[in-house]
């Protein structure tokens, strides 16, 4: 159930070219996160408007809600995986942009019209 949510200032060529960095963006999420990537959500939002540090310079805010590894060691990884990446794709260099980890727990993720634990529970009976 990772959810990657990207909001840039950086504008694509063309909507083939936008729709082929998702599609590269959510390989490698599920790459770098270690979950099947059938599992990915990926929103790309276009914000010209997003200021970062004063200036309209190419800039980003990630938000990565996955549950059961957010932690201090996998934070620091795909931190850096993910500044480099944004780096190579965007042009946008790592003090440009910030990145939220959340882990909302399980009871606080919906799904099928339930939550991930309540399923989880119903699955384990």
């Amino acid at each position: 159930m990772p959810l990657i949510s990207l909001t840039t200032n950086v504008k694509f060529a063309s909507d083939e070219a936008t729709k082929a960095f998702v599609t590269d963006l959510s390989k490698f999420s599920a790459k770098t996160i270690g979950k099947d990537e059938k599992l990915f959500s990926v929103d790309l939002s276009h914000n010209p408007y997003l200021a970062f540090a004063g200036t309209f310079e190419p800039a980003f805010m990630l938000s990565i809600t996955v549950l059961d590894n957010v932690n201090p060691t996998n934070s620091q990884s795909w931190s850096k995986a993910f500044s480099d990446y944004f780096e190579e794709k965007l042009g946008t260099p790592s003090d440009r942009g910030y990145i939220a980890f959340l882990d909302p727990g399980e009871d606080f993720i919906g799904m099928m019209g339930s939550t991930v634990g309540a399923l989880r529970a119903a699955a384990s009976k």
